[in-house]
């Protein structure tokens, strides 16, 4: 993978060093066969890891989301599979894997509602993620007839909930790849208050056409807390599936702003795409980097590197 890194934090955290393995493999060879979108969770038990898998359109393209558990954060067995069926959703795209400060599970599903181009998010909670059954939904961000929503990433922190989402224009079905990321927050993760929009497309820039957050990191200090955004963008229509890495920072969760004038991360082969990057904290100052990538043949794999 190529870097073009900016100095100092949060660049040591970008992905495309030496060392990285495959966490999971695509369900076939070739374009439009995908395993990534990756949400990790770090536990005493180990890593639980929830992604999502997706064959070419026609061929059932985001069939499954998975959710396993790893004792070193490479090798993961399953524990539970959640189908696009039982979701009433044509596709499954990048979920959100959070426990909460009681220790219940919640599974944040991204999922496009079938003949549209809308997307919602629906949730699922249970004790343990091996329980977790979607007879047992429930739609937390239904979006609108103007808007599709999907992609979330959830944090709690302070006390609260805190969320930064791809939101899609729907009127004109031929823009619904654009894309910005929106702000909310919530007391209970369940009923969210919105203020806006975080971050968005530089026009005339390599993130011109949308910006999606996949990833947000937070660095104490006395002067307060730094936040950094890895997020994936694109230039255009023509690269919708095969997004590059970019970083942006700010110090309020509501006004980021995107730095560099290229990606900061992407992929060596065809397409170039390297997006949905995960963070996962493990104390003392290291972490383990999760992401999705384009291989030479034009397959997505899910990725690691230690940090």
């Amino acid at each position: 993978m190529n870097n073009r890194e900016p100095a100092g934090w949060p660049a040591r955290l970008l992905p495309g060093r030496a060392g990285s393995a495959v966490v999971i493999t695509p369900p076939g060879d070739g374009p439009g066969y995908w395993a990534g979108g990756p949400s990790a969770v770090l536990t005493g038990e180990g890593i639980y890891l929830a992604y999502r898998l997706r064959r070419p359109v026609g061929s059932g393209r985001g069939y499954a989301v998975a959710v396993a558990r790893s004792a070193d954060g490479v090798r993961f067995e399953t524990v539970a599979t959640i189908r696009r069926e039982s979701m009433h959703a044509e596709s499954l795209e990048r979920p959100c894997l959070v426990r909460t400060p009681a220790g219940r599970w919640r599974l944040y599903l991204s999922c496009a509602t079938p003949g549209t181009k809308h997307w919602r998010v629906e949730l699922l909670e249970a004790s343990d993620p091996s329980r977790f059954d979607a007879r047992e939904r429930l739609v937390v961000l239904p979006g609108d007839a103007k808007t599709g929503v999907k992609d979330p990433v959830i944090r709690h922190r302070d006390g609260g909930w805190h969320l930064w989402t791809s939101c899609h224009p729907l009127a004109d079905p031929g823009e619904a790849d654009q894309m910005t990321t929106e702000y909310a927050t919530s007391a209970d993760g369940l009923d969210w208050i919105w203020h806006g929009t975080a971050l968005s497309g530089r026009s005339g820039r390599w993130d011109a056409r949308g910006t999606r957050v996949s990833a947000v990191c937070y660095a104490d200090d006395a002067a307060g807390a730094m936040i950094a955004a890895f997020y994936d963008g694109r230039v255009s229509a023509a690269e919708n599936f095969e997004e590059r890495t970019g970083i942006a920072t700010g110090t309020e969760p509501a006004a980021l702003a995107a730095i560099g004038t290229a990606a900061a991360a992407e992929s060596p082969y065809a397409g170039r795409g390297l997006r949905y990057l995960d963070v996962l904290p493990l104390g003392e100052g290291r972490h383990r980097l999760y992401y999705e990538v384009t291989r030479p043949d034009g397959a997505h794999e899910l990725r690691t590197e230690l940090r």
